[in-house]
């Protein structure tokens, strides 16, 4: 399928896999862009040298593009821009922040940069600032969330901008993907459906909870403090809204969450751990490999959209 995102990132497919801090590693990046779709390394919080080491293992997997997600947030952001450069990757997503200060140096080395946006305001602004499109993320999706639904962010921040918007939030088979196109998007970004793909480094733990939720399992934390974060609801998270209900100090709730993702992922601690997974968690059914889910999802839209 040709879309505005096929041609400027130079994929078959116009899917885009989300760059889940922790889950999105190489191993994953190589299967989806071998698979057609493009594929992301999740930098999150890690060092820059620990992302250089898994932009080389993609680079041994696959010969086709890839990218890397930077949280801007990240202390080593600056040297993680610079190894994006050093390492020849192509494209570029950025999260929590405004990646501007780096944009003269990727764009002078031919990097594609797509930044997720949660509003029409900051998808206008990284328009302004060079992107080459955004991602627009609905409140649906897991993880750092913001406020308007894919539903209505998509079309407004289309009408918006003149570069591509990139749908995510709320997507995980092909009538998801037709919605998207319909809503004016020219491709679609997935995270959760991805999590439980077999070629993800996620603990079993963890897939399986994803595939056993249901509609209503999906809580958000962290709302009273301005950083709400989507995840599956377990004991963790039981803990942190009554804290955050009680009026507890960031401190106290930030010290329940240090390093639960990591729990969560690595470990398969499915009762402490975050299980950050989007609202579309109760669709996704079962663990597949990156190819049979793209295949799957490219097939029932194609039908839809004829």
């Amino acid at each position: 399928m040709k879309t505005k995102i096929t041609e400027l990132l130079g994929i078959e497919y116009p899917i885009i896999q989300g760059g889940m801090a922790w889950v999105a590693d190489y191993h994953l990046a190589a299967a989806v862009s071998e698979a057609g779709g493009l594929g992301i390394i999740g930098a999150g919080g890690a060092p820059a040298s620990f992302v250089r080491e898994q932009i080389q293992k993609a680079k041994e997997m696959t010969d086709k593009p890839f990218g890397v997600n930077v949280m801007l947030m990240n202390p080593e952001a600056d040297q993680i821009a610079q190894v994006i450069v050093e390492e020849g990757v192509k494209v570029v997503t950025t999260g929590a922040g405004n990646p501007g200060k780096y944009m003269a140096m990727w764009k002078e080395a031919g990097i594609k940069v797509i930044p997720v946006v949660a509003s029409v305001g900051l998808a206008k602004m990284m328009e302004r600032a060079g992107a080459d499109a955004v991602i627009a993320e609905g409140t649906e999706s897991g993880g750092h969330i913001g406020a308007a639904t894919t539903m209505t962010l998509v079309p407004q921040v289309v009408d918006a901008v003149s570069i591509p918007v990139i749908a995510a939030g709320g997507i995980a088979d092909g009538r998801g993907f037709a919605a998207a196109m319909m809503l004016g998007a020219e491709a679609v970004q997935m995270g959760t459906r991805f999590v439980v793909a077999k070629e993800s480094i996620v603990h079993e733990n963890y897939k399986k909870k994803v595939i056993a939720a249901k509609d209503i399992d999906s809580e958000v934390t962290g709302m009273t403090h301005g950083h709400p974060v989507r995840q599956i609801r377990n004991n963790m998270t039981r803990e942190y809204l009554k804290l955050e209900k009680e009026g507890a100090p960031f401190e106290e709730l930030e010290h329940l969450t240090l390093g639960a993702l990591r729990k969560a992922v690595v470990e398969g601690d499915v009762v402490n751990g975050t299980l950050m997974a989007g609202q579309i968690a109760g669709l996704v059914k079962q663990e597949q490999t990156c190819a049979e889910m793209i295949q799957e999802i490219m097939e029932q839209a194609g039908k839809l959209l004829k």
